[in-house]
């Protein structure tokens, strides 16, 4: 199948999971036969329109758009609205050059509706939705944008268009969909559709410089937070887990990303003098790995305002590289089962800091159970999670709606 990924930033300059994601899903892709065109923005001083590349089987159509990452939330929503238009303005005559059999289109964005519609109006191909978040509903829960404003109202109108014109949407959990139906028609096609991962770890280079030693961290148990530090996240609370962990000079916080709460990291490392603390901004997705690589207990956080109920993709990068887990969700996340019952760490509800504080300090005075949850970790990406699964997940479903569609 000639298949079109749709995907909101460049799989060559982001450091952000689902692009790492979608990446290794267009891999997996070629290698079950197919022919995938990634559809993205390109770098942010792209200059051109358009940039074509070609690399392992795999086509990357980068267009021109404004920033839609570490800017204001006004040009944000600007620049992210414009995604289909400035798409379309800049591969339209490529498209006459090429037959596409499906789309695989990403979420977020919900900006990518429009240019699916076009897609599936020229080729007469059906449409698969990837959708992680359900916006704007986690910005009206955490109380940033009001439930019957303007602006939740543009943005309800891209949903819905985004929903409408896809054949199937594929959730990360069976939670996801149940609230997805309190919000929405039940008429959508809707199946489970897990994050995944490739399965081959991270292999250092030759000239690999160790970041245990660059920051002087060689003794230390390392607790890695890495990806969005945003709204989301509520990346305070891990920050009170640091500031709690100071007596204890065995364990060290390491954080890398970008985001809406960046700022707000270093604010309090400065006022809560956290000298148990490291803040990076974002590093390329190689560099990243040699980083994941290093440290020894991966963490995450969900806002307790959701009523979604998101699995980060950082987790799979964690599983990848056989680390422990350690964090926060909000109350009714299925990431509760999973962590907990596969025993790959320790999860509670947002706000349960006492019980986050003294999983991590056993894992800091247990240092045999971080390679115990770690070897667990590898095994549950490998039976449940694997890039493989995805893709034949995902192929299929298209198979489905094409027939349905003759």
């Amino acid at each position: 199948m000639h298949l079109a990924l749709l995907l909101d930033c460049s799989v060559f300059s982001s450091t952000r999971v689902h692009t790492k994601m979608i990446h290794e899903l267009a891999v997996e892709l070629v290698q079950q036969g197919h022919k995938p065109i990634v559809i993205s923005p390109g770098e942010s001083n792209q200059v051109e329109r358009l940039v074509i590349k070609k690399i392992n089987g795999i086509t990357f159509w980068e267009f021109k758009n404004g920033d839609i990452r570490g800017t204001s939330k006004i040009k944000r929503a600007i620049n992210e609205s414009l995604l289909s238009f400035n798409a379309w303005s800049a591969i339209h005559k490529e498209l006459k050059k090429v037959k596409l059999d499906g789309i695989i289109n990403y979420s977020p964005s919900i900006f990518f509706g429009p240019l699916v519609g076009y897609l599936k109006s020229k080729y007469n191909c059906p449409s698969y939705l990837i959708l992680r978040d359900l916006f704007p509903q986690w910005i009206v829960d955490a109380g940033l944008i009001k439930k019957n404003s303007l602006i939740a109202k543009y943005f309800r109108f891209f949903e819905k268009l985004n929903y409408k014109h896809s054949d199937s949407i594929g959730f990360m959990s069976k939670a996801n969909i149940d609230v997805f139906k309190e919000l929405n028609s039940d008429k959508y096609n809707k199946t489970i559709l897990y994050n995944w991962s490739g399965t081959t770890p991270y292999s250092k280079s030759q000239n690999h410089i160790s970041l245990r030693s660059t920051l002087g961290l060689e003794e230390k148990v390392i607790f890695f937070y890495g990806g969005n530090i945003g709204f989301a996240q509520n990346m305070e609370n891990l920050m009170r887990l640091a500031r709690s962990m100071l007596t204890h000079e065995d364990a060290h916080f390491l954080f890398v990303g970008a985001g809406d709460e960046f700022e707000l990291i270093i604010e309090l490392k400065s006022k809560w003098n956290l000298k148990n603390v490291d803040i990076i901004p974002s590093v390329p997705q190689d560099e990243y790995k040699a980083i994941l690589a290093e440290v020894d207990v991966g963490m995450f956080s969900l806002a307790k305002e959701h009523k979604c109920h998101n699995f980060p993709g950082k987790l799979l990068g964690y599983m990848l590289e056989s680390k422990a887990i350690l964090g926060s969700v909000n109350a009714g996340n299925d990431l509760l089962d999973f962590i907990n019952n596969y025993k790959v760490g320790y999860a509670y509800i947002n706000g349960e800091d006492d019980k986050l504080l003294s999983s991590a300090i056993k894992l800091v005075n247990e240092k045999s159970l971080i390679d115990e949850m770690g070897l667990n970790s590898f095994d549950l990406l490998n039976n449940v999670f694997s890039v493989h699964s995805a893709a034949k997940s995902i192929v299929e479903s298209l198979h489905t709606s094409k027939s349905k569609m003759r």
